[in-house]
């Protein structure tokens, strides 16, 4: 196939025939909308499969219903077979040459799965330096943004896309109600604590689609990638992870049982940290030395991923990780006195996932005690509604 049919296919608006169904998620659009007009790069990042190709679908019919000629909007899916032989640059020019467009003409550049190019870096830096363009990105890897982004320092704009709240959950399970709706909003909760935000599982439930996708991020982004040999004890890792979240787990531990190196077992966590599949939380303490010696907790990207692993047994386990989600882009560390566990401690808050449950005495106690300016104890759906 030749690029010119191959772009024509990936542009339908070109051609007047665009259509997008999907559900918009505002809040991601709205962030891309307040860096629009910026010259900053802005990467989409985030799980596999959590909606960054539909959120970039979603954007350009934004710019079309703001009424942005269609021509002057360039998607490209970099991992398309077609055009793999071709350069950035390369699809740039042959853009150029269809729409007729000078090198000074201004224009918005979609690329999907970025990553998948080596040396993408290069390519966006020369764009960024010498293009009269506004780019917006995708990618799965974190590893390789981290890696290679030192190139495009101070250029870009990273949005990570999380699954989806419980609000975009309702939106997505097409349910209508009020605030009153006690008991419904409780039952929809209840599958969304067993579902967890993976929009295609959310619509779906199909869970042959959620273990493809745990093969995929496992094998691709973490075998592959890292060119792993000891594949078995990274998928026993997965498991073990799976069933401790929420739990204080030590490096140590996991390697006598997994028989395998201490360090091993740190580099694997990291892998599955960049493929944003767990998170890591160090124990809040003014001591580094502590922080660093201390028991780490992991929470999982999705809950959903999580019941399908362990089951959808430990209920607690599953809420006190949505809360954490909720509450990631505050930094959270957990906390731990007088042998008493706190879940979260941020800059200004204190919070105790209990789903269904009261503190005990000596919660109650330390919680009491510690200095916070806000002090919330997160009980049910209620939290994830404000």
């Amino acid at each position: 196939m030749d690029i010119e049919s191959e772009l024509y296919k990936q542009n339908p608006w070109w051609e007047g025939k665009f259509e997008d169904k999907s559900i918009p998620r505002e809040i991601y659009l709205n962030e891309i909308f307040k860096n629009i007009k910026s010259k900053e790069i802005i990467f989409l990042t985030g799980l596999r499969r959590i909606g960054k190709t539909t959120i970039l679908m979603q954007a350009i019919k934004q710019l079309l219903t703001n009424k942005t000629k269609p021509e002057d909007i360039l998607f490209i899916r970099l991992d398309s077979f077609n055009l793999l032989e071709n350069s950035v640059h390369q699809l740039v020019e042959e853009y150029r040459k269809i729409h007729k467009k000078a090198v000074s003409d201004f224009f918005y550049l979609f690329l999907d799965e970025v990553t998948s190019r080596d040396n993408f870096e290069q390519e966006l830096k020369s764009l960024y330096d010498n293009e009269n363009i506004k780019i917006a990105c995708s990618s799965s890897i974190a590893t390789l943004m981290r890696d290679k982004k030192a190139l495009l320092t101070g250029r870009t704009k990273t949005i990570e896309v999380m699954p989806l709240t419980f609000q975009e959950f309702l939106q997505f399970k097409r349910a209508k109600m009020s605030k009153a709706d006690k008991a419904k909003l409780e039952s929809y909760f209840k599958d969304y604590l067993r579902i967890g935000g993976v929009p295609y599982y959310v619509l779906t439930e199909d869970r042959a689609y959620l273990n493809e996708l745990v093969e995929s991020i496992v094998y691709k982004d973490i075998i592959a990638y890292h060119k792993i040999s000891g594949e078995k004890a990274v998928k026993e890792l997965f498991v073990l992870l799976c069933q401790r979240v929420g739990k204080p787990m030590s490096y140590n531990k996991l390697a006598e049982l997994l028989k395998i190196s201490v360090d091993s077992v740190k580099r694997y966590v990291s892998y599955f940290e960049k493929a944003y599949l767990f998170y890591v939380v160090d124990r809040y303490s003014k001591s580094t030395n502590e922080r660093v010696t201390s028991p780490k907790k992991i929470y999982i990207g999705d809950v959903g991923i999580k019941n399908i692993i362990t089951e959808f047994k430990d209920l607690g386990a599953s809420y006190e990780n949505l809360v954490f989600l909720k509450i990631k882009d505050k930094n959270p560390n957990y906390y731990l006195e007088n042998s008493v566990e706190i879940d979260f401690i941020t800059k200004d808050s204190l919070i105790e996932a209990k789903y269904n449950q009261e503190l005990n005495e000596k919660q109650l106690e330390e919680f009491s005690a510690v200095k916070s300016k806000k002090k919330i104890i997160a009980n049910g759906y209620k939290f994830f509604l404000e």
